[in-house]
């Protein structure tokens, strides 16, 4: 199952809990109709033909659905919710090439997010995004 089809299942039981999805006519529930601030991750490790990836959905008001979603959620609001701006860790990560491919998709107090980023390692991808990406308890 890719992580597409796990943010729209994910999301579909979200609208569900939330009753903004109803039973009728054809009529399909666009994921910006989510309330609140929401990002769907996602973390793959290897190339990018690798099928080992990860995913939660993170929400942020009130922190739910991650492993570490308090900090997440606080890593993002200090970012304002743009993970590039999230300041790098003063930390030294090995020289050992383990390549993963991060993605959010969502929306972040109204605006659209839509992130992907390469990272040479696991350690250089923490380092970077700070407690977004931990998927790991």
């Amino acid at each position: 199952m890719t992580y597409l089809t796990r943010a729209a299942a994910a999301a579909g039981a979200l609208l569900a809990a939330a009753g903004l999805l109803t039973a009728g006519p054809a009529r399909a529930a666009s994921r910006d109709m989510l309330p609140g601030t929401w990002l769907y991750l996602a973390v793959t490790k290897g190339d990018a033909r690798s099928s080992d990836t990860r995913g939660t959905l993170l929400l942020c008001d009130p922190p739910l659905g991650h492993a570490h979603a308090t900090e997440a959620c606080a890593d993002l609001s200090a970012a304002g919710g743009d993970i590039s701006r999230i300041p790098a860790a003063d930390v030294f990560c090995p020289m050992i090439f383990a390549p993963v491919t991060v993605h959010a998709r969502g929306r972040w107090n109204g605006r659209s997010v839509d992130f992907r980023e390469t990272y040479t390692s696991m350690c250089v991808m923490r380092a970077r995004t700070g407690s977004v990406f931990t998927l790991d308890d």
